[in-house]
C-alpha cells in the first residue's frame, strides 16, 4: 500500500471514529456507533499493517501477534458477563497503558528512531518518549487497582496515607529531576536509568491515586482512566510519528475527560476532590436509623413479593430504578418481562437512570438494552425526577446511594448535595435489597425508614421471579 493510500485510509478511519463517538452518545444510535467504530478500526489496522512502514520481514510477527490478541479478545467477548463489563473496561485501559510504556522503551533504545534527529528535534522526541511512558505507567497501575476494586478483590474504602499529598508532590519533583537527567543523558544506559526510576514512581503514583479514591467515585475513575488511556495512545502516536494514533488518542482522551466532568457533576463533586481522595467505605455495614443515633420517623416495613405484585397491578404509573444489585443478580430479563405484563395491563412503566448507577457510565443502559427494554421508556434522572410525586409505585432494584435522601436532608452527609432520584416522593417506594447494609459508598440511607417505603428483602432475581409469577396469576 502506498503512503498516499495509507493516509487516505487514515482520514477515512478518523471520520468513522468521530461518527462512532456521535452514535454512542444516544442509546438508540449506539449500535450504529459501534459499527462505525469497528469498521474504522478495521481500516486503520489494515492501512497500518500493509502500509509502507511495515517491512515484509516483520509482517509474519505482526500477523501472529494479531491472531493471538484477536483470539483473546474473542474469548473475552464470549465469556465475560455483562455484570463484569466495568472490570473488563478497566483491564483494557491497563493494556493501553502497558502498550504505551513498552512502545516508549522500545522507541528509545531503537537507534533508527533518532537516526536523523539532532538538537531541538531530538529533545522533543525524547520528551515525547518520557511523557508517553509516564502517562502509560500511571494508566497501567491505576487501571489494575481499579480492576481490583471493581471485581471486589480490593475494598472500596479509600486508602488515605498520612501526608499523601506531600508524597505525591515529592514524586512529581523526582520525576521532573530525572526528566532533566534523561534529556541530558549522554549514554543509553544513563537514559534508561532515568526512565526506569520515573516509571517506578509513575506506577506507584497510579496505584496510590486510585487506592485513595472511594468506592462511590468508581464511575468517575473508570471515565478518568478512559481519558488517561486516550492520552497515552496520543503520546504513543507522537513517538511513532503516527497521525492516526495522535488524533484517535486525542478523541478518546478529550471525550473521557468530558465524561469525567459529567460524572462529577452528577455527584456534585469536583474532579480535584475525587483525585485527592473520594468517599466510600466499601459498604457492608448495617444502615443506622436516620440521623446517626436519632430515632427514625417510622420503622422498617418489609413487604412480600405477592404484595409487591398487588401494588404494581393496582398502580397507574410505575418507575423502576435499577442499580448494581440488578446487574449482580442478572435480573434485567425478568424486569423486562414484568414491564411487558404491566404495560399490557395499561400501566405506564418507565425506568429512571442515574448517571452513576452501577460501576461504570451507562452500565444500566447497557443491561436494559441487552434485555430489549424499549429505549423510549428509559429516562435520565433529570427527565424523570419531577414525575415521582405523580408516581404510584417506585421500585428500586439493588440501588442505594443514588436514591439516598440524605443527599438532600443531611447537610453533613458525605453525599450532601449529590443529585439523586427522589423515589421517596412517590406514593409508595419499594427497596429491593438483600439486607439492611449500606451501598458501595458506605453511607447510611434514611429512605429505609420513610413511612411510605417498603423493603423487599432477598436476591433480586428470585424476588422478581416471584413478583412476575404473582402478576401472571
Amino acid at each position: 500500500m502506498s503512503a498516499s493510500l495509507a493516509t487516505v485510509s487514515y482520514i477515512g478511519a478518523i471520520i468513522l471514529f468521530i461518527l462512532s463517538l456521535g452514535g454512542l452518545s444516544n442509546p438508540e444510535s449506539s449500535r450504529r456507533g459501534n459499527l462505525y467504530g469497528m469498521i474504522g478500526m478495521t481500516i486503520a489496522v489494515l492501512a497500518t499493517v500493509f502500509g509502507p512502514r511495515v517491512t515484509v520481514a516483520g509482517l509474519p510477527w505482526i500477523i501472529g501477534a494479531m491472531v493471538v490478541g484477536g483470539s483473546i479478545g474473542l474469548y473475552a467477548a464470549r465469556k465475560v458477563q455483562m455484570t463484569q463489563m466495568p472490570e473488563l473496561v478497566a483491564m483494557m485501559h491497563s493494556l493501553v497503558g502497558l502498550a504505551a510504556c513498552l512502545v516508549g522503551f522500545a522507541n528509545y533504545i531503537d537507534p533508527m528512531a533518532t537516526l536523523n534527529l539532532s538538537g531541538a528535534e531530538k529533545a522533543i522526541h525524547e520528551i515525547e518518549v518520557y511523557v508517553g511512558i509516564l502517562i502509560g505507567a500511571v494508566t497501567f497501575s491505576g487501571s489494575l487497582i481499579a480492576f481490583g476494586k471493581l471485581a471486589g478483590k480490593i475494598g472500596g474504602k479509600p486508602l488515605l496515607l498520612p501526608g499523601r499529598h506531600f508524597l505525591n508532590l515529592i514524586g512529581l519533583l523526582v520525576v521532573i529531576v530525572f526528566g532533566w537527567q534523561f534529556l541530558h543523558a549522554e549514554t543509553i544506559s544513563a537514559g534508561m536509568f532515568a526512565l526506569t526510576v520515573m516509571t517506578v514512581i509513575a506506577l506507584l503514583f497510579g496505584m496510590h491515586m486510585v487506592l485513595a479514591i472511594g468506592g462511590a467515585d468508581m464511575p468517575v475513575v473508570v471515565s478518568m482512566l478512559n481519558s488517561y488511556s486516550g492520552w497515552a495512545a496520543a503520546a504513543t502516536g507522537f513517538m511513532l510519528n503516527n497521525d492516526l494514533l495522535i488524533v484517535v488518542g486525542a478523541l478518546v482522551g478529550s471525550s473521557g475527560a468530558i465524561l469525567s466532568y459529567i460524572m462529577c457533576r452528577a455527584m456534585n463533586r469536583n474532579f480535584i476532590s475525587v483525585i485527592a481522595g473520594g468517599f466510600g467505605t466499601g459498604g457492608g455495614k448495617p444502615a443506622q436509623k436516620a440521623d446517626g443515633d436519632a430515632q427514625p420517623a417510622g420503622e422498617v416495613v418489609s413487604i412480600s413479593a405477592v404484595d409487591t405484585a398487588e401494588l404494581l397491578r393496582e398502580a397507574k404509573n410505575v418507575i423502576i430504578v435499577p442499580g448494581y444489585g440488578m446487574a449482580v443478580a442478572q435480573a434485567q430479563h425478568t424486569v423486562f418481562e414484568i414491564t411487558q405484563v404491566l404495560r399490557e395491563k395499561g400501566v405506564n412503566v418507565r425506568f429512571g437512570i442515574h448517571p452513576v448507577a452501577g460501576r461504570m457510565p451507562g452500565h444500566m443502559n447497557v443491561l436494559l438494552a441487552e434485555a430489549k427494554v424499549p429505549y423510549d421508556i428509559v429516562m435520565e434522572m433529570d427527565e424523570i425526577n419531577a414525575d415521582f410525586p405523580d408516581t404510584d409505585v417506585a421500585i428500586v432494584i439493588g440501588a442505594n446511594d443514588i436514591v439516598n435522601p440524605a443527599a438532600q436532608e443531611v447537610p453533613d452527609s458525605p453525599i450532601a448535595g449529590m443529585p439523586v432520584l427522589e423515589v421517596w416522593k412517590a406514593k409508595t417506594s419499594i427497596m429491593m435489597k438483600r439486607s439492611m447494609a449500606t451501598g458501595y459508598a458506605g453511607v447510611d440511607n434514611p429512605l429505609f425508614y420513610k413511612e411510605n417505603n417498603r423493603m423487599l428483602f432477598g436476591d433480586a432475581k428470585k424476588m422478581l421471579d416471584e413478583v412476575l409469577t404473582a402478576l401472571k396469576a
